[in-house]
């Protein structure tokens, strides 16, 4: 069998479903050719017409998609979630980031902090700024990254801190470490769902693998890398 199934996903959940990917290649003998963006960049693809058989990207955004008849009605599955972390270099001196508080000192005190630029979670960072009170202090630090490199760029040193998805802190091990989540109180997951193409060349194969994914079997790997069962 040499079907290939063709998944588009976001960015953030690539490391962890790229370490259970070969464990349903093995199982099923369908091979998965996956490539990866930010959020908003899936799902304006999708519209403008690429091909795809499955996608994991936002709740929102798979609905919209399937009101435009590129994803199968009723296909729609939860994923998980993520959660918004701190990244720091490796070898970094301690952070406290435990408390509203200390998280809002531990900004204020660095020299740099790289965010998303284009995705969901830097959006969301610079309104918490703003809600925190400490927007006209910290945006000067602000280190604009593209493309899901930012973890990566504090793990270059390009960057004191990093706020990312935890996924991609604990991908860009060893160079980047995790400093913590956000506290619960400012805590805000980036939910993902999972979708079939209305135009899958194969839409038995790709419910097979949505299923796979959404199985417990993997629940242990994915949490290790940072994907939260909702």
């Amino acid at each position: 069998m040499d079907q290939q199934i063709r998944l588009f996903g976001a960015v953030a959940v690539r490391p962890a479903v790229l370490a259970v990917i070969p464990r349903f290649e093995t199982i099923t003998g369908y091979k998965v050719a996956a490539r990866w963006e930010l959020n908003p960049a899936v799902r304006t693809q999708i519209e403008a017409g690429e091909p795809f058989d499955l996608v994991i990207t936002n709740p929102n955004l798979i609905e919209e998609l399937v009101s435009l008849g590129k994803i199968r009605a009723g296909s729609q599955v939860t994923f998980g979630r993520i959660a918004m972390g701190v990244a720091a270099r490796e070898g970094s001196r301690a952070l406290d980031i435990g408390s509203v508080e200390a998280f809002k000192q531990t900004l204020k005190g660095a020299r740099s902090i790289a965010y998303a630029s284009d995705g969901t979670s830097g959006g969301y960072f610079q309104g918490l700024l703003e809600r925190l009170g400490i927007a006209d202090e910290v945006k000067p630090k602000l280190v604009p990254v593209s493309g899901g490199q930012t973890a990566a760029a504090v793990g270059r040193g390009e960057a004191d801190l990093g706020v990312v998805p935890v996924t991609s802190i604990l991908a860009a091990a060893p160079e980047a470490m995790l400093v913590g989540r956000f506290p619960a109180e400012l805590q805000s997951y980036i939910d993902f769902a999972i979708g079939v193409s209305a135009d899958s060349t194969d839409a038995e194969a790709a419910s097979q693998l949505s299923a796979f994914l959404v199985s417990a079997d993997i629940d242990e790997t994915l949490a290790a890398r940072g994907i939260e069962r909702s």
